[in-house]
């Protein structure tokens, strides 16, 4: 049986969360959020792309 105690994201419980998301909701603002999020995608998605170029750039130096 799982309990919300074993449930931890990076040793934080349910309530460390929740504080975390009320701070982050009183520094930005609730439109500001949604900006913030699609700059964090952006961010993931060019270095995903970069990691891919890294590893096709190693493949073709080993063929």
């Amino acid at each position: 049986m799982v309990t919300i105690n074993t449930m931890l994201i990076f040793g934080l419980g349910g309530q460390e969360i929740l504080l975390i998301a009320l701070v982050v909701l009183l520094l930005f603002g609730g439109a500001k959020i949604p900006e913030l999020m699609k700059g964090l995608g952006k961010g993931v998605k060019s270095f995903k792309e970069g990691m891919k170029d890294v590893d096709d750039s190693v493949n073709k130096a080993d063929e």
